[in-house]
């Protein structure tokens, strides 16, 4: 076990240590660790020299900089009405209290707010987790948002990291492809965006979330499932031959998707992520660029082909290199014959500073030789080096580029990673397919699959390991690696399981029962998802096309003994937000002080609730329900967003079906912190966990929930966590103190 265990650690250092690694980019580290690898690398320092990407003078701070240990960053999820709340309790319980804190002497520095992100959602520290686990304050801090990063409500990511989806300019219309998107940080920014408009459980537009990892690909759906969205699918391909997809038009004609907007975050050397991903001080090579050079522009042709004309796509590196940024748009624009042109977006985020893109640069190998132009590299490096890594000998072209609009942000200016983003704008179809009738803006308009253009391979370069074309590899069955997925089947409006629901919860008229997918073709349904109506068309036209990985969101789960009361299945508190407008009955609206019995004690007797609640819930029969709290205007100290919680009505009892970090958020929002205490869990306790369950169903008469988790609504949209961390390892909820919330404006609910 133990050298099976090293192995793993090993191959676990081997993967976060690879050049440009995603994970290293979003998921910002918190200073630790690496202290025996010495920050030098000759070859770096004389590349970034001679280059001149930075301004004179401040090459001594670039390079101080970058050995410097990188700011955590924390985004507070922009589109759930409860970020006000959070943000309130960040800024008057935490950072007060971290400003008070002195460890070794020193004063703890209070996080700052990213002065270019809107609303103050995004805030950067220096602390470290050494320093987190110095002091009792600090640590129920790094709970905090550890839990709250759990149900959702924030997200760790690196700073430079949250640009690419602020410039794509997202509406809740849009389609989107995020075409490498994995660990997902920017995917969850994405649908954040879509549902801005908080009164629609689904918006027009979604996402489609692409990476050729299979494994990553469970990284994107946890990170996505925190969102509980029907308007986000994970699928599984290589973005440089993505499949074009098919959908229904409006006329009820077949027509090819185009997308509003793409982004392509492409594989990249990582140089700009020095400061966290410490491996690439003594990695770094030329060599890295210039490999990956042709696979950055394949993935972004393939981008700029699936774009409707009038769509924006941001193309982005966490690499400083001219070879992986501008040699790249460079080759785009040139190729695409004025079908795309480099959009402006130095106003875009009022307060980032940036450095404009460069129009001269040169290439050096790995072994310090320097190259100006193409016609100097001699044949024997003609495979390694290409015509496209160079700027373009026309002046004129190239000044007609407007290069100097991509944006190259420093680390020593902002005390940030280094990165690279350019947002490109197209205005025409590529010319390689201008031979078919004109691509339209709007991305439902019937167009024919690409083709190929006669004369096409001398206008783009062939490299070593494959060719750059216009066109996806011919239509043959797809090869399914990684994980076998279960299939995804939609249900028919009279499906037999439909009319006991309706009846159950009074379903609205509109409810799109179309909408509503499983995941078996044979025996029980055990959960009822959902996806918008825009996806249900992408799924239903392209299941050869495209391997989906997961969609849609859980609204209902199977419960048996439902069955006696009218309804064998029971609301998921993962869908609540969207199937909440088409519920009209078994509700209770519920006080702050009810919500809080509610999510700290088991199964408290129905007399526990205020008489208003506790009157409403003697009217309703056993089984599901909605655990309603409205704003209360008059108590400005209370929550001033809507909540919906999952419950279940017992015969003498009532509880709350909701995850554990959920727990934690909701109390917090109630002006309640909470700390969790680890203990060991013994035989006895065991014992005690039995007999909570026994009472359970006694007094619900549901025998279907028969765990620890299940019992205490831990495990509802956890399936994917072990099972120890699922049953909270022994963990007790701790109430410490009320705190005084303030009244948000936000009346809005999450979808």
């Amino acid at each position: 076990k133990m050298g099976k265990r090293s192995r793993l650690r090993k191959k676990e250092h081997q993967n976060n240590s690879k050049p440009g690694g995603r994970d290293n980019r979003d998921n910002a580290g918190w200073g630790a660790g690496y202290a025996d690898i010495i920050k030098e690398n000759k070859l770096f320092e004389a590349y970034y020299r001679e280059l001149g990407l930075v301004p004179e003078g401040e090459f001594d701070q670039f390079m101080e900089a970058m050995r410097e240990p990188l700011p955590a960053t924390i985004r507070i999820t922009g589109y759930k009405s409860h970020a006000k709340e959070i943000l309130h309790c960040l800024k008057n319980k935490y950072f007060k209290e971290i400003q008070e804190v002195e460890i070794d002497g020193q004063k703890i520095e209070a996080p700052q707010p990213l002065s270019w992100y809107p609303d103050e959602l995004a805030w950067h520290t220096n602390m470290s987790r050494k320093i987190l686990r110095k002091s009792p304050l600090l640590e129920k801090f790094h709970q905090f948002l550890v839990s709250e990063t759990e149900s959702g409500n924030i997200s760790r990511q690196e700073a430079v990291s949250m640009i690419p989806p602020l410039l794509m300019k997202i509406e809740p219309h849009h389609k989107i492809l995020d075409l490498c998107a994995a660990p997902g940080s920017k995917t969850a920014q994405l649908i954040e965006m879509l549902h801005s408009d908080m009164d629609v459980p689904f918006p027009e537009g979604f996402v489609i979330a692409n990476d050729v990892d299979n494994k990553r690909c469970y990284l994107l759906v946890h990170q996505a499932k925190r969102l509980n969205s029907p308007c986000i699918m994970v699928v599984n391909h290589d973005a440089s031959c993505i499949p074009r997809l098919q959908i229904d038009t409006e006329n009820g004609q077949k027509g090819t998707l185009f997308y509003d907007r793409v982004l392509c975050d492409v594989p990249c050397s990582g140089d700009g992520t020095m400061r966290k991903n410490i491996d690439v001080w003594k990695k770094w090579t030329t060599s890295n660029s210039l490999h990956l050079h042709g696979l950055q522009i394949r993935i972004a042709v393939r981008g700029v082909e699936q774009l409707a004309v009038g769509g924006r796509m941001v193309y982005s590196t966490c690499s400083l290199n001219p070879i992986e940024d501008e040699a790249v748009i460079a080759t785009l624009l040139e190729k695409s014959e004025g079908a795309l042109e480099l959009a402006d977006a130095s106003v875009d985020l009022p307060g980032l500073k940036w450095m404009p893109g460069v129009t001269k640069w040169k290439l050096m190998t790995k072994e310090g030789q320097w190259y100006k132009d193409w016609s100097e590299v001699p044949a024997n490096r003609h495979t390694q080096i290409r015509p496209t890594m160079f700027p373009p000998t026309d002046t004129e072209k190239l000044a007609n580029m407007k290069l100097e609009r991509c944006m190259r942000i420093l680390p020593h200016h902002q005390n940030t990673g280094g990165f690279f983003v350019a947002v490109l704008v197209k205005k025409a179809p590529m010319p390689w397919n201008r031979t078919f009738p004109k691509e339209q803006s709007s991305s439902s308009v019937p167009q024919p699959e690409d083709s190929p253009v006669e004369g096409w391979e001398g206008r783009v370069c062939v490299y070593s390991d494959s060719v750059l074309c216009s066109r996806p590899p011919p239509n043959k069955k797809m090869k399914r690696h990684g994980f076998k997925e279960d299939p995804f089947v939609f249900l028919t409006e009279d499906d037999p399981v439909f009319p006991p629901i309706e009846s159950f919860y009074d379903l609205s008229p509109d409810f799109p029962k179309i909408n509503v997918l499983t995941r078996t073709h044979e025996g029980k349904k055990r959960h009822l998802y959902m996806v918008s109506k825009e996806l249900r068309n992408v799924m239903l036209n392209n299941s050869e096309r495209m391997k989906v990985i997961n969609t849609g969101v859980k609204v209902w789960s199977r419960n048996s003994d439902g069955e006696e009361f009218g309804c064998a299945f029971r609301l998921a508190q993962e869908g609540i937000y969207t199937l909440f407008p088409y519920i009209r009955s078994r509700m209770i609206t519920v006080s702050v002080e009810d919500i809080k019995i509610l999510l700290t004690q088991e199964n408290p007797y129905l007399s526990k609730l205020e008489e208003d609640a506790h009157q409403q819930a003697k009217k309703i029969g056993m089984g599901s329900i909605v655990l309603k709290y409205q704003p209360d205007n008059s108590n400005p100290d209370g929550p001033q967003c809507p909540i919906e919680l999952c419950g279940w009505r017992g015969k003498t009892s009532i509880r709350a079906f909701v995850p554990r970090n959920e727990r934690f958020h909701y109390l917090r929002m109630l002006g309640v912190e909470v700390f969790r205490e680890k203990q060991g869990q013994g035989p006895r306790e065991e014992e005690e966990v039995k007999d909570e369950v026994k009472e359970g169903e006694t007094e619900n008469g549901n025998k279907d929930v028969s765990t620890k988790q299940e019992l205490r609504g831990e495990n509802q949209g956890d399936e994917h966590l072990k099972g120890d961390e699922r049953e909270g390892g022994g963990e007790i909820l701790t109430i410490l103190t009320s705190f005084p919330l303030s009244g948000c404006t936000d009346v809005d609910h999450p979808p």
